[in-house]
């Protein structure tokens, strides 16, 4: 990058140093002036009759004083080149890590080396802010890719459809219309829960007073008949839980999250359990439900778009886009809270959502 005209911090840095240099060796000579040469006498006898007088001892001082003052003010810019050299060498590893960053290198890492100064702090900032870059731009790379195929997947089925009907006028009608409404449903969830998701991980979303024990039994209300088909106890207790957010959102997150318990649930005789309280600074919601036990290991996966997790994948109508924890995942980012899913010992998973109180 091309530098405006002007000195650079080195040469600023040296300048100062040298400066200092000569001022401390001015003040010097004016305390050895002032305390000094002032005292002795202006005469022809000098001090005592024997000593030089101060006219002597001014002709004797003076050459001397300025080649001392030349070699402080040498010795001060080369030494302030050295020392500001070694003192900006880190900013130039990271500045070079900055323009491999920009070039598109996100893996290169500083790892400076000696004491914890501000220049050290300043270099594992910049590693931190790297990996996390790295990891947000892997992360998106991956959910690009993904959405990219599972898009493509209903456009590629409609076409081939499209192609049968064209090429086999005598075949039933009626079924291949019925399975590419299925097919562009699908791919209209897909594309609504890809900007919903989108939405959330932006964080600007409108505020309002949100009552969470409202908005979860709104959305058991509206998903009972789901459960009641699948032969499952759909419970809503709890007690008010105010926090402030998007109503809109906090649904489609409640929603999400009592449709996910339900469907991967218990062939028959399950519980899906949602619970509200408030919690001194804190409102929280849990959802539990029956079902397979899960590998603890495979719960942190669970948030990740398009990851419906082993044995989790479902082939009937409600086989979803496996954006649904996701979508719950960025809106809880959202609005501040946070979100812990754990395995339950007996089967099933319970889900905790708490976000920031209000009044």
């Amino acid at each position: 990058m091309d530098r405006r005209p002007g000195l650079s911090v080195r040469w600023k840095l040296t300048l100062s140093y040298a400066g200092f240099l000569a001022v401390a060796g001015a003040l010097l000579l004016a305390v050895v002036w002032v305390f000094l040469l002032r005292y002795v006498p202006d005469n022809s006898q000098g001090l005592l009759g024997i000593a030089p007088n101060r006219y002597l001892l001014v002709r004797m001082f003076a050459p001397a004083a300025a080649v001392a003052m030349l070699l402080l003010l040498v010795f001060g810019l080369l030494g302030g080149w050295i020392l500001a050299g070694r003192m900006l060498a880190p900013l130039t590893q990271i500045t070079a890590a900055a323009r491999m960053a920009e070039n598109g290198s996100l893996s290169h890492r500083i790892r400076m080396e000696g004491r914890q100064d501000e220049f050290r702090e300043l270099s594992d900032a910049f590693d931190s802010m790297l990996r996390q870059l790295e990891s947000h731009v892997a992360e998106q790379q991956r959910f690009a890719a993904n959405a990219s195929h599972e898009l493509r997947t209903p456009l590629a089925i409609s076409r081939t459809l499209l192609d049968v009907a064209r090429k086999d006028p005598a075949r039933d009608r009626g079924e291949i219309v019925e399975r590419l409404h299925a097919v562009n449903t699908r791919a209209i969830d897909l594309t609504e829960a890809l900007l919903l998701l989108s939405r959330g991980d932006r964080g600007n979303v409108a505020r309002e007073s949100v009552d969470l024990s409202l908005i979860a039994e709104e959305a058991a209300e509206t998903l009972l008949p789901l459960a009641e088909q699948r032969r499952i106890t759909l419970d809503a207790t709890g007690s008010a839980a105010r926090t402030s957010g998007s109503a809109e959102l906090l649904l489609r997150m409640v929603t999400n999250l009592v449709q996910n318990a339900i469907v991967h649930n218990l062939p028959a005789g399950g519980a899906v359990t949602v619970h509200t309280e408030a919690d001194g600074d804190m409102s929280e919601l849990r959802v539990e439900n029956t079902g397979r036990r899960l590998p603890p290991e495979l719960v942190p996966t669970l948030t990740e778009p398009f990851q419906r997790g082993a044995e989790r994948v479902r082939t009937d109508e409600h086989a979803g886009v496996g954006l649904g924890l996701a979508i719950v995942d960025s809106v809880v980012r959202a609005h501040d809270g946070t979100l812990d899913l754990v395995p339950r010992p007996a089967g099933g998973l319970r889900v905790t959502v708490r976000l920031p109180a209000t009044r």
